[in-house]
């Protein structure tokens, strides 16, 4: 089973600046580079359902678990991706979303978009569209 990657490993670089690529480890570039990545509380139960949801679907999501004491920077961070990658973005967001799920590059939501594509039957497409499934 892959391993979380905790926040403050993930930023062990600088933040990314508007001159500077991703650099591999950090949020941004997992965010980017990957098809499905979940970032979520550590130990939270949401997060975990949302994991295993996707696990059951035969999707290996790269993961990244937030402490409580760097919940306020992750949220920042998150925020700033989520505009950059077009994923909507418009508001803050709050402690309250986690986990959050970014499918394809581009913020999806949280755990209730996952669930509501899950019951509907939208979201093996869109996994698939995203390149985190073939068949």
């Amino acid at each position: 089973m892959q391993q979380a990657i905790s926040y403050r490993s993930a930023w062990a670089t600088p933040p990314i600046s508007a001159g500077r690529t991703a650099e591999a480890g950090t949020m941004e570039a997992a965010v980017s580079e990957n098809a499905v990545t979940v970032i979520g509380r550590s130990g939270c139960c949401m997060c975990h359902v949302a994991k295993q949801l996707l696990l059951g679907h035969g999707v290996n999501p790269a993961v990244f678990e937030v402490d409580e004491k760097d919940e306020a920077a992750a949220i920042e961070d998150l925020t700033r991706i989520a505009g950059v990658n077009g994923g909507g973005g418009g508001g803050k967001l709050t402690p309250v979303e986690f986990p959050v799920i970014f499918v394809g590059g581009k913020m999806f939501g949280g755990l209730e978009k996952v669930m509501g594509a899950h019951i509907s039957g939208d979201l093996v497409p869109i996994l698939r569209e995203a390149g985190a499934l073939w068949l």
